[in-house]
């Protein structure tokens, strides 16, 4: 049964269009396989999730692309807009709009990790001794963050450099500045760009993950994935 009432899970997705998902893969990739791609991340995780325990609220972007997500996963899913001028603003919202319906810890994570797992979830929600709980990311940034009701800190999004390799050491700073004890998790590598999907596969060989949705659509297309479209071999 899941903890509706304690623990809620968001994940911010983006609507499938095409053009518009990952577009550093889309530089190595054909931007149709992309968009494929990017959709088994999503199945993937939100198969994971309603294995789990915990609320789910799925936040969409852009604002206006509802339909296209509600036709994409169904009527089963809680979805709303993210809404904000930029990445910083779009999840301060979405925390403060979870947290105001009573949920007591809530985390928010990317759809740029397909193998996330259940148990680091679970174990993310461990942080009752902590303020905060983050998980860091290969590329500098982070692949989570969560806080409870009564730590979130909405600053801790705000003039921050989205998209570069300081993220992770400025959301740090400022936890330090506001002595927040942050529970720290496992470096994670999430998938943004060519070198990313091959570790993907690596690490996902003899994993629970090798009989997912985005390792089988890999092998099926592993020519088009890692030949035939990457430009310059063309």
């Amino acid at each position: 049964m899941k903890d509706l009432g304690k623990s809620c899970i968001i994940l911010f997705i983006k609507s499938p269009e095409l053009g518009n998902i990952k577009s550093r893969l889309s530089k190595d990739i054909n931007e149709d396989m992309v968009l494929s791609l990017y959709k088994n991340f999503v199945l993937d995780l939100l198969e994971m999730l309603r294995k789990g325990k915990h609320a789910v609220k799925i936040f969409f972007f852009p604002p206006d692309s509802g339909e296209k997500v509600s036709d994409w996963l169904g009527k089963d899913y809680s979805c709303w807009p993210q809404r904000g001028n930029d990445l910083g603003e779009r999840m301060k919202d979405a925390f403060t709009q979870t947290f105001s319906e009573g949920f007591l810890k809530v985390l928010l994570v990317g759809s740029d990790i397909p193998d996330l797992s259940i148990s680091v979830l679970d174990s993310a929600f461990e942080f009752d001794e902590h303020s905060a709980v983050i998980g860091p990311a290969f590329d500098g940034g982070y692949y989570l963050i969560g806080f409870k009701n009564n730590t979130f800190l909405p600053g801790i999004f705000e003039r921050m450099p989205w998209g570069t390799s300081m993220v992770f050491r400025n959301t740090m700073e400022i936890f330090e500045r506001y002595n927040y004890k942050v529970n720290v998790l496992p470096v994670w590598r999430d998938v943004d760009q060519f070198d990313d999907l091959k570790a993907l596969i690596e690490r996902n060989k003899n994993t629970g993950f090798a009989h997912s949705r985005t390792m089988a659509f890999m092998s099926d297309n592993f020519k088009k994935l890692f030949k035939k479209n990457i430009k310059g071999n063309q």
